[in-house]
């Protein structure tokens, strides 16, 4: 079972009966939907009370009495927010660390320094992949943006070049590798081993990555050539050297220094302490996953990478080992620190709702038996559970801009499917529904406008780029877990 899910849940999703019969169950989940659509892109409701509302609609259409369809939506809410707000929470606190202690900045210049011109889109590929390892995908843009615009200034590129295969590293760890939201989310709602999906998300994220960062930027930049905006033209002119002002090179710490906040950083960490850092989460939750295969069940060494694995305590041990390697690392003091730290989780109050919303949206779907009628539909048709995922998550992408909503929700659908799947295939369905959730941005999601914006574009040349970049990465991404699936 996966640490995500309470046994009540998993009891609750095989033994749910059908409140009504299936054309008042079909209508009350396309009410739902469309209500939550509405809600969102016509209303601009926030997806937490949209969600609310559209459990408490679709409960409402099919019949299921108002105290159960509040009990239903409570108990998937609670589980959630209990089960994945912990974990988004402790996410928040690495990332917010890595970036206010100087190790953000750290990765990036080094990396950089040591590029040639011709690998500086590779680069800043990879510069994306790790930044938004630990990282949600608007903090790491923000933190990329004065970054891409210095080198493309320094290269003489394209903002499009350089930009591309960083956000291609971005939005590809958020929507196809935990501890992201989104992942982690369906991780909890499908009850899929954490360890496997990551281990496949990595496998899948990085050709989708190449793909659609490097590769498609050549095309996108003859596309649309557009030098960097006028934007940070006081960190460019410092930066001249590709780093910034004072910091002689990538691994000059007596340099980096910043007396202005006595309480802040006075140095940024080095290169391979945080590198080690970033990775400290990842490799704790693979060494899990890899316990489990080659060790039997008993054996002490697997029983300790299963405790050090398990989620909760690999992001906790990760959060306090970079209070020292990154905080103390840094010169900042404890105040600094803990005020890092408690600064970091005011910001994703929203993301934790949404998501625990999404939780009590699908306890209502299975307890009303609308995911049975899906499931039920879905396998008769000889549907692909993989592709239907994938494609139930692109169509509420599509109408809300949100991948999130887009996860969490297509991932309450499909529950009714998991006892026609195994542990490999339950991981491969998160990974196809997280690759849906990524299809074509368009003008609902904000951050298309984020991205346009930033780079100065037309609403027309943002489409030719950064839409179909993000199309690129969904459909790339489906064809790899299609792929994974027919060898596993």
């Amino acid at each position: 079972m996966s640490p995500f899910t309470s046994p009540a849940l998993v009891l609750a999703a095989e033994q749910a009966a059908p409140v009504a019969s299936g054309g008042r169950l079909l209508t009350a989940a396309l009410v739902g939907i469309a209500a939550l659509v509405v809600l969102i892109t016509q209303f601009s409701l926030h997806p937490f009370l949209a969600l609310t509302i559209g459990s408490l609609l679709v409960a409402a259409v099919a019949g299921m009495p108002m105290d159960d369809a509040v009990d239903a939506f409570s108990e998937g809410f609670g589980d959630t927010a209990a089960d994945v707000g912990t974990l988004i929470a402790l996410g928040a606190m690495f990332g917010k660390l890595l970036a206010d202690t100087g190790g953000a900045d750290r990765i990036v210049d080094t990396i950089i320094a040591r590029s040639g011109p011709r690998s500086l889109p590779w680069a800043m590929a990879l510069v994306g992949a790790l930044i938004g390892l630990p990282m949600f995908f608007e903090i790491g843009l923000v933190i990329l943006m004065p970054v891409i615009f210095l080198v493309a200034r320094r290269a003489r590129m394209s903002v499009v070049a350089i930009g591309i295969p960083a956000l291609a590293g971005l939005s590809a760890m958020h929507g196809l590798v935990p501890p992201h939201p989104g992942p982690l989310a369906a991780i909890g709602v499908l009850n899929a081993d954490l360890g496997i999906t990551l281990l496949l998300g990595v496998l899948v994220a990085i050709p989708v990555i190449a793909l659609s960062g490097p590769l498609f930027a050549k095309l996108a930049a003859r596309w649309v050539d557009v030098a960097p905006p006028a934007l940070f033209e006081s960190r460019i002119a410092a930066g001249a050297t590709g780093t910034p002002t004072g910091d002689s090179g990538p691994d000059s710490d007596a340099a980096d220094t910043d007396t202005r906040d006595p309480d802040g950083p006075v140095r940024r960490p080095g290169f391979g302490i945080t590198l080690a850092t970033v990775l400290l989460p990842v490799v704790l939750m693979m060494g899990k996953a890899v316990g489990d295969v080659v060790a039997a069940e008993g054996n002490p060494v697997r029983s300790a990478l299963d405790f050090v694995g398990t989620p909760l305590v690999a992001l906790l041990l990760s959060v306090l080992v970079a209070v020292f390697t990154l905080g103390a690392g840094s010169g900042m003091g404890r105040r600094a620190v803990m005020a890092t730290v408690e600064s970091s989780l005011p910001p994703i109050a929203g993301i934790v709702l949404i998501v625990a919303a999404g939780g009590g949206f699908k306890q209502t779907l299975v307890d009303t038996g609308i995911g049975d009628l899906i499931a039920g539909w879905a396998t008769g048709a000889g549907i692909s559970a993989l592709l239907l995922g994938w494609l139930v998550a692109v169509a509420i992408r599509l109408a809300t801009g949100s991948a999130t909503v887009a996860t969490v929700t297509a991932a309450g659908i499909l529950v009714p499917l998991l006892p026609t799947l195994d542990p490999a295939q339950t991981s491969l369905l998160v990974l196809a529904i997280g690759a849906g959730s990524l299809f074509f941005s368009h003008v609902n999601d904000a951050g298309f406008w984020l991205v346009k914006e930033y780079f100065g574009l037309t609403v027309g040349q943002n489409i030719r780029t950064w839409s179909i970049m993000e199309t690129v990465i969904s459909v790339s991404g489906l064809v790899l877990v299609l792929l994974l699936d027919l060898v596993l």
